[in-house]
């Protein structure tokens, strides 16, 4: 998991790809790689994040794709700070490995 900022001006570049809307970064967010984005299947529904490291859970909408036939590898799940800061991680760190599913 890596962390994304979901707002105007943040690094994750522009507006959402599932509803073209920048969204709050203190809210419970992702975005999937291609593959797992699926066409944007998964847009506006929920996902279980599960931190290896903390054994914690969240839940988290899916509102965004991470590229990934732009150079962005294809297992990622990119996530908001609200995500990090849910999960007990701190987000200095970069990435971290999680599991996610569908909710």
């Amino acid at each position: 998991m890596t962390v994304n900022g979901f707002q105007r001006g943040e690094s994750g570049g522009g507006p959402s790809e599932c509803d073209g809307r920048y969204h709050d970064d203190r809210l419970m967010l992702a975005a999937l790689s291609t593959g797992w984005y699926a066409g944007g299947s998964r847009c506006l529904r929920m996902i279980r994040v599960t931190s290896t490291q903390t054994g914690r859970s969240v839940l988290a909408q899916v509102v965004d794709e991470w590229d990934s036939r732009r150079g962005c590898r294809d297992n990622i799940v990119d996530t908001s700070t609200a995500v990090w800061a849910a999960l007990g991680l701190d987000t200095n760190v970069g990435e971290v490995p999680v599991s996610w599913s569908d909710a």
